[in-house]
Order: structure tokens, then C-alpha cells, then sequence
């Protein structure tokens, strides 16, 4: 009797202390650092490629040293309005024939992993983040329109933005330098949109997500094309007729020289 009591005071003890210590035991967080947070583009810039540095503190050292860690590291271009034509030919000429109108559109998504998508996570999961240019919400102004047809725009949206480079990934290009040390290396097409990015890393833990940080990156022109891209955005009208008149001029210019008398 007096061991039965010991045993069922024991395991009374335990119970009670056992959820003090789960709460005392830190949760891993996730921290990065960006090689550069400013970016100029110039008139010969042809891409680059940018290195993201991470550690994971608190982490579990078994579970580190048996790889069941997983980071995704996102760069997110600022969103935009983006309007998708559909061509049709008619009476022999290609005319816009139907659009679809999108809202807050990252206007560019790279995306590294340290695996597989299918290795890291259920796939619902990536849904529930919106991670993944695939897994991106991408909502019509109109949303009162054909399902069929806005899916249909919606994947001709995340088509174009793939082809032009804007939206691209790299499985394994997050690689862990240590247990808790990693880099990330993501790709920033030639065409990359300026203004403020927004570099962002996920964590988890046996296909599970614990935590998310961020930073940000500015990209902006330099130089001629700055001069340029600050005339034509603050006094844009005089910037049209500038280059209405321009295209006059060369045309003529081009006429005269090229000319067969």
C-alpha cells in the first residue's frame, strides 16, 4: 500500500511539474541578415544574385544534426495593380478581346529552399502561408466573374511573371553552413521592379511551421536612368510630349540620312 501511495504521489508530482518545464523550454526563433539592404540599378545591371545569411536559435541540436530542420527564404517585390489582356484574332488582326484586373500584385517573387516543397511541409500548409508563387492569393477586382475564367487569368498572370523572370525559385538554394547557421541565394531578374522589397524567412520543424522574420531591401535606379525615372514619374505629361517629340525628330532625322535620292 505504502508503494502504490509513493508511486501515485510521484506521478502527481510529475503532472503538475512536467507543464511548468514544456513552458520554460525556450521555442526556436529564426533570424537573417541581408548581404546588402540597398540595390542601384543601372542601364548596363543584368541581374544579380542576393546572398541571404540566417541562424536559428534555441534550436534542438539532435534534430539539427539529423536535418529535420527546414528554412524557405522569400524575396517580395512591392505590390502593384496588374491588368491581363487575352488576344483573339479577328478579321485577320490580334485585338485585346477580354481582360481580368488584379490587385496587389507582388510585382516579384523569388523563392529559395532547402529542399523538395513535397519534403518540407503538407502542401496545405503553403496555402495557409500564401508561400510558394503557385500558393500566391491573387484576387480579381471583380471577383463576381466565371471561376473558370478567372483561374484561367490567374495562371496567365503567374505564366507571364515566371517567362519574364520575376517570379523564379531555387530548390536547395538555402543550404545550412552549420546546425544553426544557413545561407540563402536568391535570384533578382533584369528587370527587377524598384521600391522596397521584402525578404522573408519560414522555419519548421518536422513539416511543421514555427516561426517567420523579415527584412527589407531597397531597390531604386542610379545615375542617367534615376534622372530619368524621377522626371517621367513627377512631371509626366511633359515627359510624354518629350518623347512623342523625340520620336519625331529621330524619324526625320532617319529619313533624311537613309534617304535614296
Amino acid at each position: 500500500m505504502r508503494l502504490a501511495a509513493a508511486l501515485a504521489a510521484l506521478a502527481f508530482v510529475w503532472a503538475s511539474i512536467t507543464p511548468a518545464l514544456a513552458q520554460e523550454l525556450p521555442q526556436e526563433t529564426i533570424q537573417i541578415g541581408l548581404s546588402t539592404d540597398r540595390i542601384a540599378i543601372t542601364a548596363d545591371f543584368a541581374g544579380a544574385d542576393l546572398t541571404i545569411f540566417g541562424a536559428i536559435e534555441n534550436s534542438d541540436g539532435l534534430l539539427a544534426r539529423q536535418g529535420r530542420y527546414d528554412v524557405i527564404v522569400v524575396l517580395e517585390g512591392p505590390s502593384r495593380p496588374v491588368v491581363v489582356r487575352r488576344k483573339a484574332r479577328v478579321l485577320g488582326m490580334w485585338i485585346n478581346v477580354d481582360s481580368e484586373t488584379f490587385d496587389n500584385v507582388p510585382s516579384s517573387y523569388s523563392v529559395a529552399t532547402t529542399r523538395p516543397w513535397q519534403d518540407m511541409a503538407d502542401p496545405e500548409k503553403y496555402r495557409q502561408l500564401s508561400l510558394g508563387a503557385n500558393n500566391l492569393h491573387i484576387a480579381p477586382v471583380d471577383a463576381k466573374g466565371a471561376p473558370a475564367t478567372i483561374e484561367e487569368f490567374t495562371a496567365a498572370l503567374r505564366d507571364l511573371k515566371t517567362k519574364t523572370g520575376l517570379y523564379s525559385e531555387r530548390i536547395g538554394g538555402v543550404q545550412f553552413l552549420s546546425a544553426n547557421l544557413f545561407r540563402a541565394r536568391l535570384s533578382l531578374a533584369p528587370n527587377v521592379p524598384v521600391g522596397t522589397h521584402r525578404a522573408r524567412a519560414f522555419l519548421f520543424r518536422n513539416g511543421v511551421f514555427i516561426k517567420e522574420t523579415s527584412a527589407q531591401l531597397a531597390i531604386y535606379k542610379s545615375g542617367f536612368e534615376q534622372t530619368i525615372y524621377r522626371f517621367a514619374s513627377n512631371h509626366s505629361l511633359w515627359f510624354g510630349i518629350f518623347a512623342v517629340v523625340l520620336a519625331m525628330i529621330t524619324g526625320w532625322l532617319g529619313r533624311i540620312i537613309f534617304r535614296k535620292d
